[in-house]
C-alpha cells in the first residue's frame, strides 16, 4: 500500500473521481498515463477535445466543499492506498479511488460476509437470515449488506450487536429507505456506513450495481436468501464470482418466485446454505487482511509507478471510430476487444478512455464494456 495521501493530493483525486465521465476505471488509468491525478486534471481537456465534446471538470472550490461536508458529519474519505482503506476490496478490478465511511472505519478491515436478498421477503426468509447474521457475527464476522428492505435489513439487524456494514446505493447521509432511519442511526453508531458518492448524492438506478460490486468486494463470501431470476442479488453474486469470491445460497420453494434465484445459483455451484455452520465449514478459519484468491485479477495501480508527467501522446481521434463498429448495447469483455480490432491493449485502453470522456461508453463489472444507450 502507498503513503497516505497529502490534503493537496486528496484533493486532486476528489476532483478527478468527481469530473464529468471519470469513472473508478478510468480513474486509475488516468493516473497510470499522467502519474498524477493534477496531471490528468491538466490533460483532460486535451482529450475531451479530440471527440468534440467539453467535459465538466470538479473546480478546487468543490472539492474543497466536499471535503468540509465529510468532516461536517464526522465521516472519513478513505483513499485507495490508505491504510484503513479496506484490503480485500482494493484488488477488484475497479476499486472505488475514494470511500466514504461514517462510523467504524476498523471494520472494514475485519473478516466480511455478505448477505443480499429480496426486498419483499417472507417471514421465514427475514427469521433466517437474521438468525444466519446473528450466528456468523458470533463466529467473528462482519456482516456486509445493502441497506434495503427485506432480506439487507435483516441481515443489519442480525449482526448489528457484533458489527455490520451498510454499503449504500446513495450517499452516506441520505437515508434509503426511509423506514430504515432507526436502523441507520444504530449502524452509524455500532457499525460503519459507507459509500463511494458524494454527501448529499440520491441514490439512482445506476447505483445500485455500482454499491453491489463493493458488498462483493468487501466480503469474502456472498449469501443470497430469496431473489427472483431477475434480481439485483443474482448481479451481486455474478459479480462476487467475477471478483473470486464464495457464493452460497439458501435453497427454495420451486413454486415461489423468490426460489428462482438462489435455485438457479445452487444449479450453477454455488453452496447450499441452511444454517451459518455451512458457511463457517467453507470459510477460512482465520481473520485476514488478505484475499489470495484475487492474486488472478489485476492489481490497482501502486504509487511507485505514478512517475514524471508524459507529454500528451499523438492524436489518435482514428481508434473510437473504427472500435464503436465492434461494440453495442450488450456488455463485452475488453479481451475479447482485443482479439477482434487488432489494437494493442494500449491503443484500445487509450480509445475507450476517449469513448468514456465523450459520454459513448458505458463500463461494467468484469471489465467489460459496451455503448452507451440513449436515456439510460
Amino acid at each position: 500500500m502507498q503513503q497516505p495521501l497529502s490534503l493537496s493530493d486528496k484533493l486532486s483525486w476528489l476532483r478527478l473521481i468527481r469530473s464529468q465521465s471519470v469513472g473508478p476505471v478510468s480513474f486509475f488509468q488516468f493516473l497510470d498515463k499522467f502519474g498524477s491525478a493534477e496531471a490528468a486534471l491538466e490533460a483532460l481537456p486535451h482529450l475531451a477535445k479530440r471527440q468534440g465534446k467539453p467535459i465538466r471538470i470538479t473546480t478546487m472550490t468543490q472539492a474543497e466543499d466536499e471535503l468540509a461536508a465529510h468532516q461536517k458529519l464526522g465521516a472519513r474519505l478513505l483513499a485507495w492506498g490508505d491504510p484503513e482503506y479496506p484490503e480485500p476490496l482494493s484488488h477488484i478490478p475497479d476499486p472505488p479511488p475514494l470511500l466514504s465511511v461514517l462510523g467504524d472505519v476498523d471494520l472494514l478491515n475485519v473478516a466480511c460476509f455478505g448477505i443480499v436478498g429480496a426486498r419483499n421477503a417472507s417471514a421465514n426468509g427475514r427469521s433466517l437470515t437474521r438468525k444466519i447474521a446473528a450466528d456468523l457475527g458470533a463466529a467473528g464476522w462482519t456482516v456486509a449488506s445493502g441497506m434495503a428492505r427485506g432480506i439487507d435489513t435483516q441481515a443489519h439487524k442480525g449482526a448489528l450487536a457484533t458489527g455490520t456494514i451498510a454499503i449504500m446505493a446513495g450517499s452516506i447521509d441520505h437515508v434509503y429507505p426511509k423506514e430504515n432511519q432507526s436502523l441507520y442511526n444504530a449502524i452509524k453508531e455500532r457499525g460503519a456506513l459507507v459509500s463511494e458518492c458524494a454527501p448529499g448524492t440520491v441514490p439512482k438506478a445506476g447505483h445500485f450495481p455500482r454499491r453491489n460490486r463493493i458488498i462483493s468486494g468487501l466480503s469474502w463470501g456472498i449469501l443470497v436468501v430469496e431473489a427472483t431470476k431477475r434480481s439485483g442479488s443474482l448481479i451481486t453474486a455474478r459479480m462476487a464470482l467475477e471478483q473470486g469470491r464464495e457464493v452460497f445460497a439458501v435453497p427454495g420453494w420451486p413454486g415461489d418466485p423468490r426460489a428462482g434465484g438462489p435455485n438457479t445459483l445452487l444449479r450453477s455451484g454455488a453452496i447450499l446454505t441452511e444454517t451459518a455452520d455451512d458457511i463457517l465449514a467453507e470459510a477460512p478459519t482465520h481473520h485476514f487482511r488478505r484475499i489470495n484468491t484475487l492474486e488472478k485479477h489485476p492489481q490497482p495501480i501502486e504509487k511507485k509507478q505514478f512517475i514524471e508527467t508524459p507529454s500528451l501522446p499523438k492524436s489518435t481521434s482514428h481508434r473510437p471510430a473504427e472500435l464503436e463498429k465492434y461494440l453495442s448495447s450488450t456488455p463485452v469483455p475488453v479481451d475479447e476487444l482485443v482479439r477482434e480490432c487488432q489494437f494493442s491493449p494500449a491503443a484500445l485502453s487509450e480509445a475507450l478512455l476517449e469513448m468514456e470522456l465523450s459520454g459513448r461508453l458505458e463500463r461494467h463489472p468484469g471489465n467489460r464494456v459496451s455503448l452507451r444507450v440513449e436515456g439510460f
